[in-house]
């Protein structure tokens, strides 16, 4: 039996699934290591028929595996990732229980050998120790007490994970010199929580003064976001007149398809490196994947507008090498706000430079100041006068389940009953500043059914879109998890939206979201998915659970080119421990090609348009 039970299922649902969450696939523990490749995924379309490459001698023999993530650079919050060893001589239970733990943002290494295990402490300075029971040569309790007889070593956190059934055992366990005992199998969620919940009491024992406090980001010797918006509020609270600049690189969503990865990465440190210096003596942070945020203190209305120039024409008229033969020149839009103005807060100020920045995409010399909105200002409608309403669309298993999931969607209704899609909602929102208030009370909706549906004791799950704006918000983050802790939903029944799009251009704060939602058991859909080498690339980069394919593949059953990238873009996943859904799927044409194609979920109007209600007869659904 494996060490870690699968998240509950169905039980008619097809082994196939089952066997997927219940054993990874091959390199399926890499996925959101550091130091995990971001040009070429581990499996691409390109080369999904080529030969699995095999072990090395060295790796089938050695009794110590490779560490999962050797990159141990600090957080922007100054804290390490947490880091587990892994005590165990089983390997497949070991590197399932590796795998877990990468998944919820955290660095575990393995070692199989009880005698090199004080050696592994030494050397990788683990948080926590993860130990077996019983081991040849040797049995947990006696390396606990061999390991808690060195002074430095003896508080160093160390939990048991074994299958031994004796009750007695748990006792003389804690008295070896543990300090928990879990029993196998033992769900994913249960471990992680057991294991962060530790280390977390653990590092605040620790005195505050010894962590400084990081200013500066190692990578690119800029300022940190948090240190900058620590000096917004600071601002904001004693009154401090000056501006906050938002510098939004253009174009950067084909810059990364043209250069990949890597060098989209480098081009982005030059350019802050740029910025910082047409921005000097005030400080400079990256703010997300392709946007910047600076912040003047003590200046007027004309100094602000020579800033915003400057910080333009700097991007502009430097040439910035992204090949050794080649170099160009980068266009942007800034947006800046005065500060303190009316701003309550550093989310308000930021919210009102992003809107200024969107303004000045339309204007022919990119630059825009902030004008607070004034009635009427939404596009196409009035926000104000408008009422959030809901509506649903079921997504089912190819196979059959009794599990309820659907997909949300927003409308807006008018004083005059008509209703405005989300595709219209969504950059009112936008313009009017006011995306982050709408995703919440969006994602305010969802909660509110998934905590009544749970507490009359009926499974479900939703699908729900956020905007990346919100998504990079530390503030959003910090309220989604409480209001899940304090309303006890379980986590796993909330899967969020990334649109493809946005997840290429906001890679880097989209995964440090999903790591810190993962810890409460939120889940992740990356949708709109089309395949190429950034698009693949990102199914390494971020901690995701469903694919959901493009619309146009809908049609796959009349284009035989079509139907072939849609078998390879589904194996792709599926090899990655990912399940796909076929969307917009209108005729049974259409649904069996993605039968065919090995699809696990189909949405559409040949299920059920969508709708207002959550009445979907999933256990006799027959597609």
């Amino acid at each position: 039996m494996s060490a870690i039970e699968p998240t509950s299922r169905p039980q008619d649902e097809p082994l196939r699934s089952r066997l997927r969450a219940e054993k990874p696939p091959s390199h399926y523990w890499r996925r959101w290591t550091d130091d995990a490749p971001a040009e070429e995924p581990a499996t691409t379309l390109a080369a999904k028929d080529a030969p699995a490459p095999k072990p090395d001698a060295a790796d089938e023999t050695t009794a110590t595996m490779p560490a999962a993530a050797k990159d141990t650079r600090k957080h922007e919050t100054g804290q390490t990732p947490f880091r587990i060893l892994i005590v165990e001589d089983d390997r497949g239970q070991a590197l399932f229980a590796q795998s877990v733990l990468h998944g919820a943002g955290m660095q575990a290494e393995v070692e199989m050998a009880p005698d090199s295990v004080i050696g592994a402490i030494e050397r990788f300075k683990p948080d926590l120790v993860l130990m077996d029971l019983h081991m040849p040569g040797r049995d947990g309790m006696s390396l606990t007490m061999q390991i808690r007889q060195r002074p430095e070593l003896l508080h160093l956190p160390i939990v048991f994970l074994t299958g031994d059934p004796d009750p007695e055992r748990e006792y003389e366990v804690l008295e070896s010199g543990a300090d928990d005992f879990l029993t196998k199998p033992i769900r994913p969620r249960h471990l992680i929580a057991a294991v962060s919940n530790r280390i977390q009491r653990a590092r605040q024992r620790v005195p505050l003064t010894a962590a400084p406090q990081l200013t500066l980001n190692p990578e690119t010797g800029l300022p940190t976001r948090a240190y900058l918006m620590l000096q917004l509020g600071n601002a904001l609270e004693e009154k401090t007149p000056g501006g906050l600049f938002f510098i939004e690189i253009s174009g950067t969503l084909g810059l990364r398809e043209r250069y990949g990865y890597a060098n989209f990465e480098n081009l982005m440190a030059a350019a802050g490196r740029e910025l910082a210096l047409a921005a000097a003596p005030h400080p400079l942070a990256r703010l997300n994947d392709n946007s910047f945020l600076a912040l003047a203190k003590d200046l007027d209305a004309d100094s602000m507008a020579a800033l915003a120039r400057r910080l333009r024409e700097r991007l502009g008229q430097h040439d910035f090498p992204v090949r050794a033969d080649e170099s160009l020149r980068l266009a942007g839009a800034v947006g800046y706000a005065a500060i303190p103005h009316t701003f309550s807060d550093t989310g308000s100020a930021l919210e009102a430079t992003e809107r200024a920045a969107l303004l000045a995409r339309q204007q022919s010399e990119g630059i825009a100041a902030y004008t607070p909105p004034e009635a009427g200002d939404e596009v196409g409608f009035s926000l104000s006068d408008a009422d959030l309403e809901l509506a649903y669309q079921p997504i089912v298993s190819v196979a059959g389940n009794n599990l309820a999931q659907y997909q949300v969607f927003l409308r807006m209704r008018q004083a005059d009953g008509t209703l405005v899609p989300a595709a219209q909602a969504v950059p009112a929102a936008e313009m009017a500043g006011r995306i982050v208030d709408l995703d919440r009370q969006v994602m305010e909706r969802v909660l509110d059914l998934l905590s009544q549906s749970q507490s009359e004791g009926r499974l479900l799950r939703l699908f729900v879109s956020q905007s990346p704006r919100s998504l990079a918000r530390e503030a959003f983050a910090d309220w989604l998890l409480q209001d899940i802790a304090a309303r006890g939903i379980e986590g796993t029944s909330l899967i969020i939206d990334l649109r493809l799009d946005d997840a290429l251009i906001h890679s880097v704060t989209l995964r440090q979201f999903c790591n810190r939602l993962m810890t409460a058991g939120v889940q992740f859909c990356l949708s709109q998915f089309e395949p190429g080498r950034e698009a693949e690339a990102l199914l390494t980069q971020l901690p995701l659970g469903y694919l959901r394919v493009a619309s146009r593949y809908a049609a796959a059953h009349n284009d035989p080119a079509l139907r072939d990238q849609l078998r390879g873009m589904i194996d792709l996943a599926h090899r990655m421990g990912l399940q796909v859904i076929g969307q917009q799927i209108e005729d049974p044409q259409a649904a069996a090609a993605m039968w065919m194609g090995g699809v696990d979920f189909i949405q559409g109007n040949l299920v059920q348009g969508v709708g207002s209600d959550l009445g979907f007869d999933f256990h006799n659904a027959v597609l």
